[in-house]
């Protein structure tokens, strides 16, 4: 979960710096992303050309759903605790903040569990497994690809 929220946020940063520039550069560093997971997912999982026209497009909609969950509700959590106000929130309204992302987080961990649900019938419960390693490992590659780009100081 942490990897998670690191891409998200090197994510944001490219969008920071994309929109400066129009928002073509997001759109070509997203594509480029997407097509370096897709590759890196299929080569760590073997996929077969069979269970890969069954896998990714499962995959593509969780991936989609998980954003939306994200855009929709994350964000709007964390644009109401900006660093000004977060110091002002009361208990009550803290507790229900936070009550409502720990909701968002159900929500998203009931949509990893159709997901796989859905993924039993398409690829081995080894490859579910796998799914999981190569993601991370996908995103501590991607990390360190950031880190190794970034100015020194």
């Amino acid at each position: 979960m942490k990897i998670n929220k690191i891409l998200i946020a090197i994510l944001m940063l490219f969008s920071i710096n994309s929109f400066a520039q129009g928002g073509r550069l997001l759109k070509e560093k997203k594509e480029q992303i997407k097509s370096m997971k897709v590759a890196y997912i299929t080569n760590e999982l073997s996929l077969t050309p069979d269970e890969a026209a069954k896998f990714w497009p499962l995959y593509n909609a969780f991936e989609e759903k998980q954003h939306e969950i994200r855009k929709q509700k994350l964000k709007g959590y964390m644009d109401r605790i900006d660093d000004e106000s977060f110091d002002n929130l009361s208990e009550k309204e803290a507790s229900t903040l936070l009550g409502q992302m720990e909701s968002t987080e159900e929500e998203l961990h009931q949509a990893k569990k159709k997901f796989v649900a859905s993924l039993k019938g398409v690829i081995s419960s080894v490859k579910i497994l796998k799914l999981k390693k190569a993601e991370e490992g996908f995103n501590r590659k991607l990390l360190q690809q950031y880190r190794d780009k970034r100015p020194r100081r």
